[in-house]
């Protein structure tokens, strides 16, 4: 089995820039069919990551997560027109600031432990620059461990 996550990692990194509009960076997520992607500057180092999550926190009410089940909305009108006014934001504005990365050493059992314990599904690998190498999801991570168990 491979413990490293540079042996398990995606090299190829989709991502976005900051000033992309997010109505664009939706439609890629939607066309590469993932729930989100690291944001990369001009200069080629993280800076963010764009998410699902994010849009969603964008067009619904700040205080959703106060109340939670307690609202209920059977008409959505004013999530949908937020939604449709989505690409008058760029990514920047509504991407997570805060990203949680790992080097391409660290073991399989430590990113693990990293996204339980962080509730990520990914994690950008950066190198000893701290610039992205490579993008770690939970599936690979699952994978990894079935097929050594020879569950796959």
């Amino acid at each position: 089995m491979k413990f490293r996550v540079k042996d398990l990692m995606t090299k190829d990194i989709k991502s976005l820039s900051p000033e992309m509009n997010a109505a664009d960076a939706l439609k890629l997520l939607t066309k590469y069919d993932i729930s989100g992607l690291p944001v990369i500057d001009e200069k080629g180092m993280l800076s963010g990551m764009f998410t699902e999550k994010d849009i969603l926190k964008a067009i619904l009410p700040g205080y959703i997560k106060d109340v939670g089940s307690f609202i209920y909305a059977e008409d959505p009108k004013a999530e949908i027109k937020k939604m449709a006014n989505i690409g008058k934001h760029a990514v920047r504005d509504l991407m997570r600031k805060e990203v949680v990365t790992v080097g391409e050493e660290t073991a399989l059992a430590e990113v693990s432990k990293v996204m339980l314990i962080k509730n990520s599904r990914r994690l950008v690998v950066v190198d000893k620059q701290n610039k992205p190498i490579g993008i770690v999801a939970r599936c690979d991570v699952v994978r990894a461990f079935a097929r050594e168990a020879g569950v796959l």
